[in-house]
């Protein structure tokens, strides 16, 4: 059965993308009325499908690529009738995704050990708040959680993420500004062993002046983690803002060179038409999304949920 029969008439779990995607879904309102205006599958209607896609940042090598696994679906089922794509293009959408993969957007979490996660992404794109409202749902999932402020360069920085921690019910530890971050971690990381903290989020700086810089700085921080707990990193995750755009792709090649990504926080996807980035850093660099961000409140950053993506995306096709 393929994905789109299997979501068609369900009712999201989750109707914050429904809200949450809608001015994505505007930039791909066309959709539908090409496919039930066109009367034939021709080069014009590929052409017309590539320019919607990319309207809504899929990005244009996950476009073409996509563009050319629906060529070959249509080809092998001999389809001739454009309304007949919407459940093919939904399908295709959904592979582009899962890869025949499967995907864990859980957190890792290693029982009676400390769990650290470390925060990484450019200044401005939701960082604080992301570790402020991940934080709140670890506490209340009855985790034990300390938040690190490893960001001592960034001017207002550590005030900002001890007010989240503060919001989050949760406990906080930071040094002076412009510390060591390495030296912030490692000192906080001995009170979450001797204090039996479970889950540990660590900031850390969003501007370093070049990729070797970010490269050594985010090495230290790994060796020093891993020496004080004898483990890994439990995840590396990386914040990026959705309405940014192809500069947000860029930032996930750029960080994914510089050190283990293990998963995207896309935030502020309600606020921009550029949701298909989804997309597209799930095909470039084979990354999952862990959380995305629908608003500024403390229940707004959910888990990715790929049915209820597509489907806020696509609602309207699911109409019967």
């Amino acid at each position: 059965m393929g994905f789109f029969r299997r979501i068609f008439g369900r009712k999201p779990k989750n109707t914050k993308y429904e809200m949450g995607l809608h001015k994505t879904r505007q930039a791909l309102d066309n959709l539908s009325d090409i496919l039930q205006s066109k009367e034939k599958i021709d080069q014009e209607l590929f052409d017309a499908i590539e320019d919607i896609f990319i309207q809504a940042d899929v990005g244009v090598d996950t476009v073409l690529y996509f563009v050319e696994e629906l060529k070959k679906e249509i080809n092998v089922k001999k389809i001739t009738d454009p309304t007949e794509l919407s459940e093919i293009i939904v399908d295709k959408l959904f592979e582009i995704y899962l890869k025949d993969e499967v995907i864990i957007t859980d957190l890792n979490y290693r029982k009676d050990e400390t769990n650290v996660y470390l925060f990484v992404g450019v200044n401005g794109v939701g960082k604080t708040t992301s570790i402020g409202k991940i934080a709140d749902q670890a506490r209340r999932e009855g985790h034990k959680v300390l938040v690190i402020a490893g960001d001592t360069f960034r001017a207002g920085a550590i005030e900002q993420l001890k007010i989240w921690a503060e919001r989050a019910k949760v406990e906080f530890f930071a040094k002076e500004q412009f510390s060591d971050p390495s030296s912030v971690i490692y000192d906080g990381l001995e009170k979450a062993k001797k204090e039996k903290f479970d889950v540990v989020l660590v900031d850390t700086a969003g501007r370093l002046q070049t990729k070797t810089n970010l490269m050594n700085e985010l090495s230290k921080m790994h060796r020093v983690i891993e020496r004080s707990i004898g483990n890994e990193v439990s995840e590396t995750l990386l914040v990026i803002d959705a309405t940014t755009g192809q500069n947000g792709i860029r930032q996930a090649e750029v960080f994914k060179e510089a050190t283990n990504v293990t998963g995207i926080i896309l935030t502020k996807l309600d606020g921009t038409a550029k949701g298909g980035i989804v997309l597209a850093i799930r095909h470039l660099y084979n990354l999952p999304i862990k959380y995305v961000g629908f608003g500024e409140k403390i229940d707004d950053l959910v888990p990715f949920d790929i049915e209820d993506y597509i489907y806020g995306l696509f609602q309207d096709f699911f109409k019967e």
